[in-house]
């Protein structure tokens, strides 16, 4: 179906607008109290672990909100200069543990091809229906076991404290491998020439690197530097916990914003990049608190239409573009789990299956075929 609203129907030039005074209280507002929890957790801990878990949900709350404004300073629109988006962004990168830039350009990625199946399958790297048929019934269950809901909680350790060191890690031992091969090819190549003709599969550009390294540093240094204030075991376990937890949290809302029944899930062929904005990103409509520590990311389908939109005025954009949203899809805390259902892409009908549905379809095919 061709889309009758154009891009140019939305109001949105009004809201791009970066204000430096709201970015640095924004920042102010999340980072200190976060700093904060920190002393106050490890004075709570003295007296007694059950006066902890309360003040563990507020760590992991603002560690969310401190993911969702790096966030904006890779779309270079939380302040109005471009080096000021990357020096903050950076930082908020060590206090999240995860390279800003080498993240911000994936998910530049992402806002590209949203809706493009072909293109982009989120984080979960969903396949398609033809690809899971082909799996056989033990590698089926392993892809919906890892795709499970409480497979966020490892997954969000992972996706954290442990793969962006392991990339840089397995990027170090291929450019070894790769000096060694090049020498041997040809003894009197120059390191210039070998480092540019080495090409990485952990990132893509000498930049990109930089900020892998530079932030590997910082963050390890901060927790040998924090273990031994705190103690190591004190500092191990919370760290933990509210790391895990708030990668849990956003990769949890990021699927849930592109993974949906009815989600626009299109071939490159007739992709529309305005559809998969409207239609392949929903309108996740939550608490006011939680709009506050999600920094309004759940006015996805605004944020899709224009990325240089910052947070701050998300929700004014979203409000006075409503009349244009109807096809959108509106998402409560209730809907959450039903998400999780739809784990495999039909290119056949450019939509997203759940498994069930799959089985069903594919027994409907073959009752038609024996009659």
């Amino acid at each position: 179906m061709k889309n009758a609203i154009a891009k140019s129907d939305f109001v949105l030039n009004p809201y791009m607008k970066s204000n430096n005074f709201t970015a640095t209280w924004q920042i102010l507002n999340t980072v200190i109290p976060y700093i904060l929890l920190w002393f106050v957790a490890f004075k709570a801990a003295a007296i007694s672990v059950w006066l902890l878990p309360p003040i563990i949900v507020l760590m992991t709350l603002f560690s969310g909100r401190c993911f969702s404004l790096m966030h904006d300073c890779g779309h270079y629109s939380l302040f109005s200069a471009k080096k000021v988006n990357r020096l903050v962004g950076f930082m908020l990168g060590i206090i999240n543990a995860i390279p800003q830039y080498p993240w911000s350009r994936g998910h530049a990625y992402h806002h590209k091809h949203n809706g493009n199946w072909d293109m982009y399958r989120g984080p979960s790297a969903l396949i398609s229906t033809e690809k899971f048929a082909a799996l056989n019934p033990s590698s089926q269950k392993i892809y919906q076991w890892l795709r499970h809901p409480l497979m966020l909680f490892p997954g969000g350790f992972f996706y954290l404290i442990i793969k962006p060191r392991l990339a840089l890690l397995l990027g170090i031992y291929d450019f070894i491998r790769h000096i060694f091969a090049s020498l041997k090819q040809n003894y009197g190549m120059s390191l210039s020439a070998i480092i540019d003709s080495y090409k990485s599969k952990h990132w893509y550009t000498k930049a990109e690197f930089w900020d892998l390294l530079f932030n590997n540093i910082c963050v390890v240094a901060s927790w040998v530097y924090l273990s031994n204030l705190l103690g190591v075991g004190f500092f191990w376990s919370v760290y933990s916990i509210v790391m895990t937890c708030s990668a849990a949290i956003f990769i949890c809302i990021f699927f849930v914003q592109h993974n949906f029944e009815g989600s626009y899930a299109h071939k490159t062929e007739g992709w529309d990049y305005l559809l998969g904005a409207i239609e392949g990103s929903s309108y996740l409509k939550l608490p006011k608190i939680l709009n506050w520590f999600s920094a309004d990311i759940g006015c996805h389908n605004i944020h899709h239409l224009s990325e240089r939109i910052p947070n701050y005025n998300l929700r004014a954009c979203h409000r006075a573009n409503l009349h244009l949203l109807a096809n959108a899809k509106t998402l409560t805390l209730r809907d959450i789990p039903k998400c999780f259902k739809f784990i495999v892409w039909d290119a056949e009908s450019d939509s997203l299956q759940s498994i069930e549905s799959f089985h069903q379809k594919a027994e409907t095919q073959l009752i038609n075929v024996a009659s």
